[in-house]
């Protein structure tokens, strides 16, 4: 059973669960499991760009098969990794927008392994030392995230939306450790109710549950405030024993539906809110 841990809105990012200490065992686990996922995500890679090479100049955008290869290196990640992946409810078939809550880097594979999405990031990622590389590969859309760039939002989630395309956004604006929902920006979803859009959208938010390991800090999966990547990956990598993550798909939502992205955002931030709830009800039960 979890330890109860109280939540709310906000929190200092200085306080941070103890991370595990690395002895010659846990280096050992280090290195058994980052050889394996090193070659499965760098060699998924390399499948996906020369299949990227053929598939690009038929479909443009619009990506039939590479998506499938993002699935699989994501469902491997979890199994060399040992961590049990789980999901519940149904993935948005058509194209819309989907939105989660942010809690780690773990979020990527998480959201790829069941669901093929494409996520929305701010441009300076895409100029990223490797993570930029491997956002780009897999068909993030960067976007500035200013006024003036709202009509060229609109055309880039219009040209994606036509070929069946699935948004994915982190409405929050930042990553939490894991056991909060923060408020979402309804900036973010200012693009979507241009009259271009808004009548033929379907939103669909999704909850990303961690389960830490037995005798864990319950934050132990979450990555936030000034936490380093390098450290967090090494512990992460070096623990004796897994938790879980849970992806929940609710039910999707029309935009057209909402009065205005203040009501959408509240809504979507809500339900996803509801389902983290729901997890730590049963957990502390």
């Amino acid at each position: 059973m979890e330890k109860a841990i109280p939540v709310s809105n906000t929190w200092t990012s200085t306080d941070m669960p103890p991370r595990l200490h690395i002895g010659w065992a846990g280096w050992l686990r280090v290195i058994a499991r980052a050889v394996p996922l090193i070659v499965l995500v760098f060699g998924g890679l390399v499948v996906l760009l020369i299949v990227r090479l053929i598939e690009r100049p038929f479909c443009g955008v619009g990506r039939p098969v590479t998506p499938y290869i993002t699935q699989f290196v994501c469902r491997g990640a979890f199994v060399l990794l040992g961590i049990q992946f789980d999901s519940v409810g149904i993935p948005m078939k058509s194209g819309g927008a989907v939105v989660a809550n942010h809690a780690s880097w773990l979020d990527i594979f998480a959201l790829n392994a069941r669901k093929r999405i494409y996520f929305v990031a701010k441009k300076e990622v895409s100029a990223w030392p490797g993570i930029g590389w491997l956002a780009r590969a897999t068909g993030t859309l960067f976007i500035k995230r200013s006024r003036t760039a709202a009509a060229e939002q609109v055309a880039m989630f219009k040209e994606r939306l036509a070929v069946g395309h699935r948004l994915l956004f982190f409405p929050e604006g930042t990553s939490t450790d894991g056991l909060q929902v923060l408020p979402f920006k309804p900036t973010l979803f200012a693009a979507f109710f241009d009259p271009a859009l808004r009548d033929q959208l379907s939103v669909q938010a999704v909850t990303v549950i961690y389960h830490a390991p037995a005798g864990e800090d319950a934050r132990f999966y979450g990555w936030w405030g000034d936490m380093d990547f390098g450290p967090h990956l090494l512990s992460t990598l070096a623990a004796k024993h897994q938790g879980g993550v849970t992806v929940v798909y609710h039910p999707p939502v029309q935009l057209g539906d909402f009065e205005d992205r203040k009501a959408l955002a509240k809504t979507l931030e809500n339900t996803v809110r509801a389902g983290l709830d729901r997890h730590r009800q049963t957990q502390i039960g």
